[in-house]
């Protein structure tokens, strides 16, 4: 009886939990029928991981953070100011233990968009790898966006779900809510 019950967990699809989180139609049409374990093997969009990772593990700030905190770092070579550098910086600090709330936040509020499309995508990405008020998926979309081409940005995301299979492995993810 025991092992049926786990198998049945185990097999359960995210369906009913996106529909009760309200998801993207998009990320719904993708993830609908996929079991965690498959939606995280199969899944190119880091986006879409850490939203539904925030979303079933929402006192796993240190471990989402530091996964916005990578996310953000892709595109660490477009941040215009020192502030941005820094809130990416403080922001996997954090995540790693080494920087406090306050210190997080207050780089959040220090990191500055500027410039350019490009430059402001790559900015905010940092001020949402750092920030609570913004959604946690904000990190790699914004990444992803500070690329004008399609391919590149197509990468970014790729590159931005692998950062977070790394740091959220499906071990951390409280399973219980689906």
């Amino acid at each position: 009886m025991k092992n049926k019950k786990l198998k049945e967990f185990l097999n359960k699809t995210l369906k009913e939990f996106l529909n009760k989180n309200k998801t993207c139609r998009d990320g719904y049409l993708f993830a609908s029928n996929l079991t965690l374990e498959k939606f995280l093997n199969k899944c190119q969009r880091g986006d879409w991981i850490l939203w539904l990772f925030a979303k079933m593990n929402p006192r796993s700030i240190k471990e989402l953070t530091l996964a916005k905190g990578h996310c953000a770092n892709t595109v660490r070579h477009l941040m215009t100011d020192d502030e941005s550098l820094k809130a990416v910086d403080t922001a996997i600090a954090f995540g790693e233990g080494r920087a406090t709330r306050q210190e997080l936040e207050e780089a959040a509020n220090d990191a500055q968009a500027i410039n350019s499309y490009t430059a402001r995508c790559a900015d905010e990405a940092a001020h949402a790898a750092a920030s609570w008020a913004d959604g946690p998926d904000y990190a790699a979309s914004w990444a992803a966006e500070a690329y004008t081409d399609n391919d590149a940005e197509k990468e970014n995301q790729k590159q931005t779900a692998d950062i977070c299979r790394k740091y959220l492995p499906i071990e951390i993810w409280d399973q219980s809510k689906l």
